[in-house]
């Protein structure tokens, strides 16, 4: 029988996609404002809304000023610069994690996509992705 998302992965139309796991762990927060942090330290990740201030960043960086956190992420990246006509690599990724259970918490550049998950489940996602054809790098 065939899977209703059958064919909408990048990875079943011959699209290669090689993930890199990333060494800092992450926190997820919300800020009052942006001056607590160096906005040019890599990783560093805003979205401002009429509702919030949110920042993800190394846990090392989270500023003063933040009202909350959720720290213990790790993530890992698309390699590459991702074609914005290319449809469906985050939903393969995701539905690839949903099936096992493990949440993620997406984030999109210009470039490409980063893709968080609690550390508790970093180690088996990347299994879990490899053993779906992925190509991990950076796994220690």
């Amino acid at each position: 029988m065939k899977n209703q998302y059958e064919g909408d992965n990048p990875q079943d139309q011959g699209i290669k996609i090689i993930l890199e796991a990333l060494k800092p762990r992450f926190s997820v927060c919300k800020v009052a404002d942006y001056s607590g942090i160096d906005l040019m330290k890599p990783f560093c990740f805003t979205g401002t809304t009429d509702e919030e201030n949110s920042l993800v960043c190394p846990e090392s960086l989270v500023p003063q000023n933040t009202t909350e956190r959720d720290d213990g992420w790790r993530g890992f990246r698309i390699i590459g610069q991702l074609d914005f006509s290319l449809i469906g690599i985050l939903a393969g990724i995701s539905k690839v994690l949903a099936a096992k259970e493990i949440g993620i918490f997406a984030i999109s550049t210009f470039n490409t996509d980063y893709i968080l998950t609690k550390e508790e489940n970093f180690r088996k996602a990347m299994e879990v992705l490899q053993n779906a054809g992925y190509e991990v790098k950076g796994l220690s």
